[in-house]
C-alpha cells in the first residue's frame, strides 16, 4: 500500500455551485431582480426579525423554506459569511455579446464593457462586477474555460450586483474580441508596458477594457487582439494593482469622460 493509501487520500475539494447564494444581501437582492429562488435554508431557532422578514419574502415568491442546524449551514458554506442563510436559486443565465450590445442601445449609450482574461479569484470578479454595474457599464465578457464563473463567492463579493449585470460566458477571448471589433467597438488592454497612460486613451466612444489574468495579466494573443494598450500611471514603489482595482480606475476614468 503506498503511503498516501495508508495515510487516507485528502477529499475531492467540492465545486461550488453556480445556483447557491450565500448571505441576506445576496438573497434581497435575487428576490428584488425576480430570479427564481427554490430553496431557503435558515439557521434553525434565529429570531432575527430583518431574517424572519426575508425568509417570509423568498416563501411569498415560491421558495421552501427549511430551518437547518447553524452547523448544517457552515458545513454548505463557501463564503464563510452565510449570516444565517443559504438558498438554492436558479442558476444565474449568461448573455451573449450581442445581448450586452442590445442594453447598451436600450439606454441611449455608447457600449462599455469589461472583459476578463482568465480571472481566477472569485473575490476579484466579484469586485469587477460590483464596480462595473455602478459605473453604468452593461457587460462584462468572461470566458468558458481557466476562469471562475458566476458562482456563490462571486455573488458575494459583488454585493448583489450579479443581479443586474449582463454576464457573456465566451469560448474564446480573442474571437471575442474580434466580434465586438467588427461591431465597432474598441478594445483597451491593460497592462504597466502600455503604450500611453488611460489618461490619453479616448472612454467616449463604444470601449471594452480589458483586465488580465492575476498572476500573468493578458495572453499574448489577447494583447495583440487590443487596439490600444494602455497603463495606469503608478507613482508608488510597487509597479502592479490587483485586476479588481484596475478594473475600477479605469471604469470610472470612462465614465468621468463620458460624464464631460
Amino acid at each position: 500500500m503506498n503511503e498516501k493509501k495508508r495515510r487516507g487520500a485528502a477529499p475531492a475539494a467540492i465545486e461550488e455551485t453556480e445556483g447557491q447564494l450565500e448571505g441576506r444581501n445576496a438573497l434581497q437582492e435575487a428576490l428584488k431582480s425576480g430570479r427564481t429562488v427554490d430553496k431557503v435554508f435558515i439557521a434553525d431557532g434565529e429570531i432575527d426579525r430583518a431574517l424572519q422578514r426575508l425568509a417570509a419574502e423568498a416563501k411569498q415568491a415560491g421558495a421552501v423554506i427549511v430551518p437547518v442546524d447553524r452547523r448544517k449551514l457552515d458545513a454548505m458554506s463557501f463564503t464563510r459569511a452565510h449570516q444565517g442563510v443559504i438558498a438554492l436559486a436558479a442558476a444565474h443565465s449568461y448573455y451573449s455579446i450581442d445581448d450586452i450590445l442590445q442594453e447598451a442601445a436600450d439606454r441611449g449609450e455608447t457600449p462599455l464593457i469589461v472583459i476578463c482574461d482568465e480571472l481566477s479569484d472569485p473575490h476579484n470578479l466579484g469586485a469587477i462586477l460590483r464596480s462595473a454595474e455602478c459605473a453604468g457599464a452593461h457587460g462584462v465578457i468572461i470566458p468558458k474555460r481557466r476562469s471562475v464563473g458566476l458562482t456563490a463567492t462571486v455573488a458575494k463579493a459583488s454585493a448583489g450586483a450579479v443581479e443586474y449585470m449582463k454576464v457573456a460566458r465566451v469560448t474564446n477571448i480573442s474571437a471575442a474580441i474580434a466580434e465586438l471589433k467588427e461591431k465597432g467597438v474598441w478594445v483597451f488592454g491593460t497592462a504597466a508596458e502600455g503604450s500611453i497612460p488611460m489618461y490619453q486613451a479616448d472612454l467616449t466612444g463604444p470601449t471594452a477594457i480589458v483586465i488580465g489574468n492575476e498572476g500573468v495579466g493578458m495572453s499574448q494573443l489577447v494583447r495583440k487582439s487590443c487596439d490600444v494598450m494602455v497603463h495606469i500611471p503608478m507613482r508608488g514603489k510597487i509597479s502592479s494593482l490587483n485586476a479588481s482595482a484596475a478594473a475600477s480606475i479605469l471604469l470610472y476614468e470612462a465614465l468621468r469622460q463620458r460624464l464631460g
